[in-house]
């Protein structure tokens, strides 16, 4: 396994394209999260104290664009091997199917945390600059407060799901522009075909087991209760996603040629 690992690892930092996409996770999130942050104030509040904003959540919301990245990172991870045709020198090099499979999903999901931890850091760090010029408090963006950490020590656990769901789809489908559509189709056309339904019974239920909108659960912090589902279970029906797509694409890797 040892091997495995130090091979993924290598090919995965000396490909270019996966520091650029990790470095577009990072940018995307920060980017849209200091835009959202820097468009909302207290003005239409009685007073500051009585705006209710949720202001971690606003300042992570660019988690969905960053989302995008780091699922195309966890794509290219697998099918970028197929596009070139190194998957059969992979598959010389360590014969074990599983090992490899499992190797790709250790590096894939630490790079994934890296760039997420990131992130999240300078996204909360751009609200604590922002949002005191909007007449917000700072306070609740520090880590010392325990919604705050739980929003964002889950997000950064949602990247790093996010890269397993991807590389699962990419091993099944092994084509890079199919598993990325894939992947983007669960992350934002699921939640949109939510907003079409006319069945609020059915809307709610899609909420609560879509990949995106259960898994970024973790992020409020206040209003909990009228959340389709809560913080940590939606990060654990997120994990089942990424966990159903790992097995399937195991399946697929060990019973397919190459």
């Amino acid at each position: 396994m040892k091997g495995a690992l130090h091979a993924e690892w290598t090919k995965l930092r000396t490909v270019p394209s996966t520091w650029w996409l990790l470095l577009a996770v990072v940018a995307l999130t920060v980017a849209l999260g200091a835009v959202a942050t820097g468009t909302v104030s207290t003005d239409q509040c009685p007073s500051p104290d009585e705006c209710h904003e949720d202001t971690v959540r606003l300042s992570l919301v660019g988690v969905w664009l960053g989302q995008a990245a780091v699922g195309a990172f966890g794509v290219l991870t697998m099918s970028g091997e197929y596009g070139t045709g190194t998957i059969h020198t992979t598959l010389a090099a360590v014969p074990g199917r599983a090992r490899v499979l499992a190797a790709k999903a250790v590096v894939v999901l630490a790079a994934a945390l890296a760039a997420g931890t990131l992130a999240v850091l300078g996204s909360l760090l751009a609200g604590r600059f922002i949002l005191p010029g909007n007449g917000f408090s700072a306070a609740p963006l520090s880590l010392t407060e325990g919604p705050t950490l739980r929003a964002a020590v889950g997000t950064v656990v949602y990247f790093g799901l996010i890269a397993l769901l991807a590389l699962g789809v990419a091993a099944v489908v092994r084509d890079t522009a199919g598993a990325v559509t894939t992947v983007l189709g669960l992350l934002y056309a699921l939640p949109a075909v939510v907003e079409l339904l006319g069945n609020d019974e059915w809307r709610e239920r899609i909420r609560e087991w879509a990949p995106a909108s259960a898994g970024l659960a973790v992020q409020a912090t206040r209003d909990l209760e009228s959340l389709p589902i809560g913080p940590w279970a939606g990060l654990a029906v997120l994990a089942a996603w990424a966990g159903a797509g790992l097995l399937a694409g195991a399946a697929v890797f060990t019973l397919r040629d190459a």
